[in-house]
């Protein structure tokens, strides 16, 4: 018996996928590459020689009594510099005091209330300008407004008042940045719900964004602790020690920054120098102790939000 051959018809064969990964690179991707990762090492190393050679050249000249001793110019006087940092953390207090409530709730205003239209992007227009203001013209603007028409003369509340104007841009639109990336889903579940306007922002979207916050007032403190420009004028460069704790807001004094810049210009001073250095790994330890306490605040809200 004859069998019948059938024929058995394959589907043809689709080629399989090329992976652009094991292609050669190109000459060109290769120079980008090696350009950038060559941008990055010298910014690192760059940065970090910068704060070995201040350490290295100041730390050995920081002592306890160069910490809890005040300063004096005449020749053989002390040199501490205890009156220069109670003076910046006064800076730093009163103005984020000031500032902080002003620039998060203008932000919450401009994110949350304000109908978005030409009024909101003039507003966001103008803190991204104010954002690129040199410093010296907030202090020349300081000066004239709070030391003369206002009759504060130099002192730590008109430095005070003319930082809160330097860094609330900053504070405003970092904020505002913030509080838009919360997700709308959150805000209409809430309303869903029969939560108020004000209960599913304050109970919602500023918990939710209050890591961004506290990174807009870490830019500020940053901001704030190493300024001198606005402060010279404003300010002022007394180096008295305080004699009371609200009423030396009206007396002049300088900050850590301006007590630097005064000593590194006193070439008559043979230990102008090293204490110039001595000031700056103070003023750069208090920056990192101020950062990462901010830092501790940011890690116990995240712990709070995913609790």
């Amino acid at each position: 018996m004859e069998r019948n051959n059938i024929a058995v018809l394959e589907p043809p064969r689709t080629p399989a996928p090329v992976s652009l990964y094991h292609k050669q690179r190109r000459l060109g991707d290769g120079i980008l590459t090696a350009l950038i990762y060559l941008s990055a090492a010298v910014t690192v190393l760059v940065l970090v020689g910068l704060i070995a050679y201040i350490l290295i050249q100041g730390v050995p000249h920081i002592s306890f009594e160069f910490l809890s001793t005040g300063y004096s110019a005449l020749e053989g006087g002390q040199r501490g510099i205890l009156p220069m940092i109670i003076n910046t953390l006064y800076i730093v207090v009163i103005t984020l005091l000031i500032v902080t409530p002003i620039g998060i709730c203008s932000a919450i205003y401009l994110t949350q209330y304000a109908r978005q239209g030409k009024l909101v992007r003039s507003i966001r227009f103008a803190t991204e300008v104010l954002s690129g203001v040199p410093s010296i013209i907030f202090g020349l603007f300081g000066y004239t407004v709070f030391c003369v028409m206002f009759g504060f003369g130099t002192s730590l509340l008109a430095g005070c008042l003319t930082m809160t104007i330097c860094i609330l841009p900053t504070i405003v639109r970092t904020t505002e940045e913030s509080l838009l990336a919360v997700p709308e889903s959150y805000k209409e579940g809430a309303l869903a719900l029969g939560a108020g306007k004000l209960r599913v922002v304050m109970g919602i979207v500023v918990p939710c964004a209050m890591p961004g916050i506290l990174t807009a007032v870490i830019l500020g403190m940053g901001r704030l602790v190493g300024e001198s420009a606005a402060l010279l004028f404003t300010s002022g460069m007394a180096y008295d020690m305080p004699n009371g704790l609200l009423s030396h807001i009206m007396d002049s004094g300088r900050t850590l920054t301006l007590h630097l810049y005064q000593t590194a210009k006193q070439a008559v001073d043979p230990d102008a120098f090293q204490i110039a250095y001595a000031t700056a790994s103070v003023l750069l330890i208090l920056v990192f102790i101020l950062n990462r306490l901010a830092g501790l605040l940011s890690r116990v809200f995240r712990k709070d939000q995913t609790a």
